[in-house]
């Protein structure tokens, strides 16, 4: 995975993008940067913060996800491997459906996902050192260099849908006391049913993480 670096951006995934769309970059590729001005958050929100945070965004081409990943769980699939190296690194972190990282019942960061040509690209925000009123930060020390090295390296496997899916599946009881949005909705994950495929039922409606 390539990486690039910047002291200050408005948006990695805006820059990304544009990189990518003027073909000065082809994936795999990732931009991080110190300090993101205006950031691309869940719902159209902005994912601000200082240095000493998390600022990333990368691209993948699409013919290199798993064959039994559906695009519609993507960010599922990459949240949890996030999660899983914080996990690694003794970090207590746990990952609200379907994008959202959690430390007790703060939300600390998020990722979200999108398709640009033939690459999924994806945003993730992660509170590192620094939150703002009513967020919190990651509960242990490691530098980004050593988390997004960890990270890659992790990605690079392609590990199965099937097998991601087996572990988050135990996780997902935690969602009982919070919600999630559907479109412009805040809906109770208290009686949610999580799928093999990613998606919840909620009162016999199916909804996908769409992120």
């Amino acid at each position: 995975m390539q990486i690039l670096y910047f002291n200050e951006l408005e948006s990695t995934q805006t820059k990304l993008k544009e990189l990518i769309r003027s073909n000065e970059l082809q994936p795999p590729v990732a931009v991080v940067c110190d300090i993101q001005n205006a950031g691309i958050g869940s719902r159209g929100n902005s994912w601000q913060g200082l240095s000493g945070n998390l600022f990333l965004s990368f691209a993948i081409p699409l013919k290199t996800l798993p064959n039994d990943l559906k695009i519609e769980s993507a960010s599922i699939y990459f949240s949890y491997l996030l999660k899983e190296v914080l996990s690694e690194h003794e970090s207590k972190v746990w990952m609200k459906w379907p994008n959202d990282f959690y430390r007790d019942d703060k939300k600390i960061g998020g990722m979200i996902t999108n398709v640009l040509k033939d690459h999924l690209v994806c945003g993730v925000g992660l509170n590192m050192l620094h939150a703002p009123e009513g967020f919190d930060v990651l509960d242990i020390e490691i530098s980004r260099e050593r988390l997004l090295e960890a990270y890659f390296i992790k990605l690079e496997k392609m590990i199965s849908w099937k097998q991601v899916f087996s572990n988050y599946e135990l996780e997902f009881r935690k969602n009982q006391n919070f919600t999630t949005h559907v479109n412009s909705l805040r809906i109770s994950l208290e009686n949610a049913e999580l799928q093999s495929d990613g998606s919840i039922v909620i009162n016999g409606e199916r909804l996908y993480s769409l992120r």
